[in-house]
């Protein structure tokens, strides 16, 4: 073992009169500890939080959305059948997007209506993993009618159908403003649509604004002949959405159709998720900062009291880099330990919270019940490096300090 690494330890150590030194070296320990710990928790819930997020988005919207600037798609099937060609592309599908009202016998709401298809829109979003009640097979057995024979379906949201105060089986009232030219004027479109689902997605924003009925269904309410709004594609890689979305424009020779991805469509939304992370990364960081001030307050309490040693080590032949080194590796060995107790306890606590959810939240303030976690091997190794990087940096002042000691001032009074 070299000396300088056995002298270090050494000093940790405090004699039997020096228990104060001892002290103040557990809390040094103590101090990055609990700055590692609390980084880690709190870094892990910030990434539960947006990946919940993102999975409740992706739950109803999909990965990448193409429209034209004119307006409606006339010929959706030919362009779905390139779209589905490009690489990267699991799969998509046609969709219908307006808005209307929708009543009831006991209220009113507005809504956006989404026209899906049943046989294809399961590929692309997870509305039957989000259905309560009900299935898409009743939305599928509409292909078959002609005119407005028959009752069509509607798939309400949970918090909607309360507000209109319907269940499966109920009928409502359907009214889209951009109604039809008469002699009269122009009338609105009303239909009857029969409940046959309800979908909770675990966003109060979708659940209670959205409505799903059949593309065939909303094509004739609507009266657009065989159109569609958009079409809605899945990528094989989320993070890889932009990209797909960029190689479709390419694919379909760009205007007048254009392509927007998740993330963009949701930029404002996860940029605030990510600046507050790294807003509270560098808040926290200062728990770490503050032991760090306790690492220096302990290494000065340590040459001062070391004076004589110095002294010694010096007229045997020490250099100035030895004696740096000496308390370096005191300081050093400090944030070591607080650094791997700190990611002890953090992953500890992060396991409890992810097994035992004994944090609950109130559900009509937040979309979630309990606190999401997800620990990420790059940011515990942040954490991990910037607890290392600053408590050697808190042992560099002492240690000058102690390696430009004169030894026979030191030892002069001896």
């Amino acid at each position: 073992m070299p000396y300088e690494l056995f002298i270090g330890l050494r000093y940790l150590k405090a004699k039997r009169k020096q228990t104060f030194v001892s002290l103040i070296t557990i809390i040094s320990i103590a101090g990055v500890t609990v700055g590692v710990t609390a980084l880690i928790v709190v870094l892990a819930v910030m990434n539960g939080f947006k990946e919940d997020l993102r999975d409740k988005i992706l739950g109803v919207t999909s990965h990448v959305v193409i429209s034209r600037f004119d307006g409606n798609i006339s010929d959706y099937e030919a362009v779905e059948a390139k779209i589905e060609k490009v690489p990267g592309v699991e799969a998509a599908t046609p969709f219908i997007y307006t808005q209307v009202m929708i009543s009831s016998r006991q209220a009113i709401s507005g809504a956006v209506l989404r026209g899906v298809d049943p046989d294809t829109a399961s590929e692309v979003i997870n509305l039957p993993k989000n259905l309560r009640v009900g299935s898409l097979k009743d939305l599928a057995a509409e292909k078959g009618l002609k005119g407005p024979i028959g009752t069509p379906g509607i798939i309400l949201g949970n918090e909607l159908a309360r507000n209109l105060g319907v269940s499966q089986g109920d009928p409502v009232s359907v009214i889209s403003p951009l109604g039809r030219l008469t002699p009269l004027g122009q009338v609105p479109r009303s239909q009857t649509f029969r409940v046959t689902g309800i979908f909770d997605s675990g966003m109060y924003e979708y659940d209670s604004t959205l409505a799903y009925v059949s593309l065939w269904a909303a094509q004739r309410f609507l009266g657009i002949g065989n159109r569609v709004t958009g079409i809605e594609v899945r990528a094989s890689d989320i993070y890889e959405a932009d990209k797909v979305a960029r190689a479709i424009s390419k694919a379909l020779d760009g205007y007048p159709y254009w392509s927007r991805d998740w993330m963009r469509m949701n930029k404002n939304l996860f940029s605030a998720l990510k600046l507050e992370k790294i807003v509270m990364f560098i808040i926290l960081t200062l728990i770490i900062l503050v032991a760090a001030f306790n690492i220096v307050g302990t290494l000065i309490m340590v040459v001062l009291e070391k004076t004589r040693d110095i002294a010694i080590l010096k007229s045997m032949g020490a250099t100035r880099r030895s004696i740096m080194k000496i308390f370096m590796i005191e300081g050093a060995v400090i944030g070591l330990v607080g650094t791997i107790l700190g990611l002890l306890g953090g992953y500890t606590l992060c396991e409890l919270l992810a097994t035992y959810k004994f944090i609950e939240l109130p559900q009509d303030v937040y979309y979630i019940s309990t606190l999401p976690v997800k620990m990420n091997p790059v940011d515990v190794t942040l954490i991990a490096v910037a607890a290392m990087v600053i408590s050697l940096a808190a042992t560099l002042y002492p240690a000058w300090q102690a390696s430009r000691l004169d030894p026979a001032e030191a030892i002069r009074y001896e």
